[in-house]
């Protein structure tokens, strides 16, 4: 009986200062990704080494490993936690293919998220964003993964011209798509723009976080909105935006892509237009799973995108939410002295709730209300607000 086509293993590589745990939590991660587009993990390989092999990112002990492994399995997946360069990507490509007994497909960290986004895209900006971030991924690396591009472009254009390279009929279809995708997202945009502008009287709050910590969740839950929420990464990827009133004050909420550690350089170019909504925003909310073990460095991820983009001086508000999954071998959790830790690391507004079981949300709404309220005010200075926030 053959085995699934799925099956896949995980590659790790870390410092010698890097932590087990530390190493377990990225390949926890990197087996979430795997499984959100059906890819399943069978083995798990990791090493510590000063910095990666040129030749083929891990130790030559540790490739023969991998690939007696991925032979003996007939495994047709090998997914690396980081980005390989072109030369490493050819090289693990042919010390793990079998020939024609049978075919392994390398995926780095970057290809990965990028599938994970084509796959989850659905409006055209955002399915114009990810193909063009796929394309400029692609270019340098146009060996067997040119099958990921085939998908996208339909088979379209000709190869092979009279004295000319196949592969550079490839890079110049590659660069062709890469410059009318470029246009494509121009029109977009000033559509957007517009759409943006014409929105310019309400604040704007959005929503930032760490992927599959709640965002979307609490998008229902404080709009009243249908919006996807499933346990995920990367479940929402276009922007969506509701109208929201707390006390008579309407204001504008955005849920748009969570963040990941080593967020593709491309894709983050990429998305800057549908991270206008993060970017113009009067207020962040940053949503964190607090009761994830290693929910600080998610923490710094978040804080170091948003200055990558632009973002980094808007006011914030710290939302710890799943503070029912949080747990304290010690006892009860001293919510009170992890608000001063938090503040003293440079969030003046922090809170604790439950997204799902709605804990602590009448507190949570009346932050926001008394940062919106200022900034409403601030626009209609006549405009006189209701007492009290409302469940």
């Amino acid at each position: 009986m053959n085995k699934p086509l799925n099956l896949a293993v995980l590659v790790s590589l870390g410092t010698p200062k890097t932590r087990p745990e530390e190493m377990q939590e990225h390949l926890d991660e990197l087996a979430f990704l795997a499984e959100t587009i059906g890819i399943k993990v069978i083995e798990r390989f990791s090493q510590k080494l000063p910095a990666p092999d040129s030749r083929t990112f891990v130790g030559k002990g540790k490739l023969q490993e991998i690939k007696e492994h991925v032979t003996h399995h007939n495994i047709r997946h090998v997914l690396f936690d980081d980005d390989l360069s072109p030369s490493q990507l050819r090289n693990l490509e042919k010390e793990l293919n079998g020939g024609e007994e049978y075919s392994v497909r390398i995926y780095d960290r970057s290809l990965l998220i990028l599938d994970i986004f084509l796959m989850r895209a659905q409006t055209a900006q955002a399915r114009t964003q990810v193909e063009l971030a796929m394309n400029q991924y692609l270019l340098p690396r146009l060996t067997r993964m040119w099958t990921h591009l085939e998908r996208q472009r339909g088979g379209t254009g000709t190869r092979g011209g009279a004295g000319e390279k196949e592969i550079e009929t490839d890079r110049r279809i590659v660069r062709n798509q890469i410059s009318q995708l470029k246009e494509d997202l121009k029109k977009i945009d000033k559509q957007r723009q517009t759409q943006r502008k014409s929105r310019s009287g309400m604040v704007r709050v959005a929503l930032v976080g760490y992927t599959n910590v709640g965002k979307s969740t609490l998008m229902n839950l404080l709009s009243k909105a249908d919006v996807k929420a499933e346990n995920k990464l990367f479940a929402t990827v276009d922007a969506t935006v509701r109208k929201v009133v707390i006390d008579g004050i309407p204001f504008l909420l955005s849920d748009t892509v969570g963040f990941i550690r080593k967020l593709p350089h491309h894709l983050i170019e990429s998305f800057k237009s549908t991270l206008d909504e993060v970017r113009e925003a009067d207020l962040l909310l940053h949503i964190v799973d607090c009761a994830h073990l290693f929910h600080d460095n998610q923490i710094e991820v978040v804080k170091n995108t948003l200055v990558e983009i632009g973002a980094g001086n808007i006011p914030t508000i710290l939302v710890l939410n799943k503070i029912d999954l949080l747990k304290n071998e010690d006892g009860p959790v001293d919510l009170n002295a992890l608000q001063g830790y938090y503040r003293q690391h440079g969030f003046d507004h922090v809170v604790f709730i439950s997204a799902t079981k709605k804990e602590n949300i009448r507190a949570f709404r009346e932050m926001i209300f008394d940062v919106i309220k200022k900034k409403h005010l601030a626009i209609y200075p006549n405009f006189i607000p209701s007492s009290s926030v409302e469940e």
